[in-house]
């Protein structure tokens, strides 16, 4: 880890002795992705201080978004078995709240920069990602962000996250910024929507802002529509119509098919005076209650194939994208000199033909030189001029070099890529520094061997894979 800062690599060293003992396969792993990091670090696409691996949520993690008074909290009360969030009908709490497993008998609540220090917690280093979005805002983390423990045995092994509640045209970019990376990082996403306004605006930016691209990413079963307080329905007895009101919306949203529970709260419900009622919603309730229980506890597994998962993106990004687009854009500059030194080239000669024929170097068709008749006093020019062209041929040389790198570089810098963030622009720069040879054609650190590396970190995801079945398989017989 020679390639990471210290505070970096302590980190790491002492996720992979935690993981070690809670899950050896996933231990294993983070020894295969720092290999990656070496790779990156090679290549230059990866800054010294930073490491694949705090990219990676390594817990389980659960997060509840939704909007204002839709009953996340409560759910999360309900849930863990005790009363942990506050709860109310207006937004009780505008931060993040990352709820992990502590001492029996009592919760703490810790600031949002114990979070931001901590490796085994999705907001590493998050007030930089917020700082991007918001200058400044990074020192404010704790009005972000907040981390309470809970005793409750549920939480043994997983994290969850409760969200503000959401309303897109009110929120913050940095506020938008931390849903969108929990959403990426979580292995399941519940998004509650509330019965009582099954059609507001607010629930239309919610599906448009947190799940517009839900369908076409490749973990979209990790998504859970809730549509709850289903209990206050019951007055009216028309469930059914609101929750036609509800799948409207979600059709209009373009989420056509997708999964939705209706629940309500058993222990904060309103009253529900006929018994036939009470029980037709009773048993609906604790269908779909149980439904998303056994979600929730199943996350577990659903983490360990997440980050093998990302272990694989992760080299394929580095071999299939990051590699070919550097070679792409070092031949675009090796073509830029080239086409330079070759009109310089021809310039010279022509050049070189009319000052030879002035000094009457040339007799006919016959060639002769200076040195192959005696010194002239004139033969000063002959040779000055080759010392000049030379000392101008390679001053325009290397300043051609520059500016086609900063010309191919400026584009670039524009690209993004989906995936593991890289900086592309900083690998080329290392492509095309100092007096790097024309003759190589591959991108630095780019090798044969970082390539065949690279193809052996895919093959090796599949043998993951395969560990992975094993160990669940094993652990469902016992």
């Amino acid at each position: 880890m020679s390639q990471t800062d210290p505070v970096t690599a302590s980190h790491i060293a002492g996720l992979r002795a935690q993981l070690q003992q809670e899950h050896p396969i996933l231990g294993d792993l983070i020894s295969e992705v720092c290999e990656l990091d070496r790779i990156a670090h090679k290549m230059g696409v990866l800054p010294g201080s930073n490491s694949f691996v705090t990219g990676i949520s390594w817990w389980p993690l659960v997060s509840v978004l939704g909007t204002f008074s839709s009953g996340k909290s409560s759910f999360i009360n309900y849930y863990l078995g005790h009363d942990l969030q506050r709860t109310g009908n207006q937004a009780v709490d505008e931060r993040f709240t990352v709820i992990c497993h502590g001492p029996a008998g009592e919760s703490r609540r810790l600031p949002g920069v114990s979070l931001d220090s901590d490796l085994r917690f999705p907001f590493y280093r998050i007030s930089e990602a917020i700082d991007v979005v918001a200058p400044g805002e990074g020192r404010r983390l704790d009005t972000y962000i907040q981390l309470k423990t809970s005793p409750s045995p549920r939480l043994d092994g997983r994290i969850l996250i409760d969200s503000p509640g959401f309303d897109a045209d009110r929120q913050r970019d940095a506020t938008l910024r931390i849903t969108d990376h929990i959403v990426d990082l979580s292995d399941l996403v519940l998004v509650f929507f509330d019965a009582r306004h099954p059609e507001p605006g607010a629930m239309r930016d919610t599906l448009q802002h947190l799940v517009a691209d839900v369908l076409a990413r490749p973990d979209v079963g990790k998504f859970l529509f809730i549509l709850n307080q289903m209990d206050m329905t019951a007055r009216e007895n028309n469930p059914e119509e609101v929750v036609a009101a509800w799948q409207r919306a979600m059709s209009e949203a373009g989420f056509v098919g997708s999964q939705f529970h209706c629940i309500y709260n058993p222990e904060v419900c309103v009253e529900i005076p006929d018994e036939g009622v009470r029980r037709n919603f009773e048993s609906r309730r604790d269908e779909s209650l149980a439904k998303i229980v056994e979600r929730l506890d199943g996350v577990d597994v659903l983490r360990s194939y997440r980050i093998v998962a990302n272990f694989e993106t992760i080299a394929r990004h580095l071999l299939e994208v990051v590699g070919p687009r550097l070679a792409s854009a070092v031949g675009a500059w090796r073509r830029l000199v080239f086409l330079f030194d070759a009109s310089l080239l021809l310039l010279f000669a022509v050049l070189a033909l009319w000052i030879t024929n002035s000094l009457g170097y040339w007799d006919g068709m016959s060639f002769s030189p200076p040195w192959w008749d005696g010194f002239r006093a004139s033969h000063w020019l002959f040779y000055g001029v080759i010392v000049a062209a030379v000392v101008l041929s390679w001053y325009l040389h290397t300043r051609v070099r520059k500016l086609a790198a900063r010309f191919v570089r400026k584009g670039l810098a524009k690209e993004s890529t989906d995936g593991p963030p890289v900086d592309l622009a900083a690998g080329f720069d290392r492509s095309v520094r100092g007096a790097r040879s024309l003759l190589n054609r591959r991108p630095a650190g780019f090798g044969a061997g970082l390539e065949t590396s690279l193809r052996r970190a895919v093959a090796r995801s599949d043998e993951y894979i395969q560990r992975l079945n094993d160990h669940h398989a094993s652990s469902t017989k016992q």
